[in-house]
């Protein structure tokens, strides 16, 4: 099967300082990914560059069956094609109810107004019920999304992500902040997604990382250090060395 998204020979550089240094990674289009390595190792530029805020100075990035290149569409752009990114810190709309943060995340080509016209509609309600099953918030609809616990929030802003339809899902360190229960609820959330669409968690907890039990890519110095099972990476002498030793 070919890759999802292909990222080729990428590296870019800021005031001198190489960020991102030939990197090369490839996802498929149902597959759960992990990425780790120290502060500083390139993991959020690699997301920018993905998603479109960073322009690397060499390499590719190309989506989909048809290879196309991300390097040449706007962040918008390629949000449209189906990359969505969950930030650390979860940006819902506080004063509005769940059931209304989904009305405003789904996915309409036609504006806001013809989204609140579908959300109205039986096939728009039954998809923000699909929506909230999805993530554990079905029974939370009607509350407010400020009254929610911390993990609730990150889950109903993943929710409002899966609006859009994306294929491929960035998720940067979801457990962050989340009880063992919230955090054993994501876990098994993030590998439910993965059957039918990418997901790259990038994670400092490597309880968390163990959990999702996937591939693992360590990143160092903007550079795929090292690949293949947690087992197998954290034996990798060079990972201990730059990352694991430093505990």
């Amino acid at each position: 099967m070919s890759a999802l998204l292909e990222v080729s020979g990428v590296s870019v550089s800021f005031d001198g300082f190489r960020a991102i240094n030939n990197l090369s990674f490839s996802i498929g289009p149902a597959e759960l990914r992990a990425v780790i390595g120290p502060n500083g190792a390139g993991k959020t530029t690699f997301m920018d560059i993905v998603t479109g805020k960073t322009r690397p100075d060499e390499g590719s990035v190309t989506w989909g069956e048809r290879s196309i290149s991300l390097l040449k569409l706007s962040e918008a752009a390629i949000a449209r094609v189906g990359v969505g990114r969950k930030f650390q810190r979860p940006t819902v709309f506080e004063d509005q109810t769940v059931a209304e943060n989904l009305v405003l995340a789904l996915k309409s080509k036609r504006g806001p107004v013809a989204a609140l016209l579908y959300a109205l509609s039986a096939q728009g309600r039954d998809r923000v019920l699909e929506l909230a099953q999805e993530v554990g918030l079905a029974d939370h609809l009607p509350r407010k999304a400020g009254e929610l616990s911390h993990g609730q929030k990150q889950w109903l802003e993943i929710a409002m992500l899966l609006a859009q339809e994306p294929r491929l899902l960035l998720v940067d360190e979801p457990a962050a902040g989340m009880t063992l229960a919230e955090r054993e609820h994501t876990t098994a959330m993030l590998v439910e997604m993965a059957r039918t669409r990418a997901v790259v968690v990038v994670e400092h907890d490597m309880d968390f990382v163990r959990r999702l039990n996937c591939k693992v890519t360590v990143l160092h110095e903007g550079s795929v250090l090292a690949e293949g099972t947690l087992d197998h990476v954290t034996r990798d002498p060079a990972v201990i060395e730059v990352y694991l030793g430093r505990g």
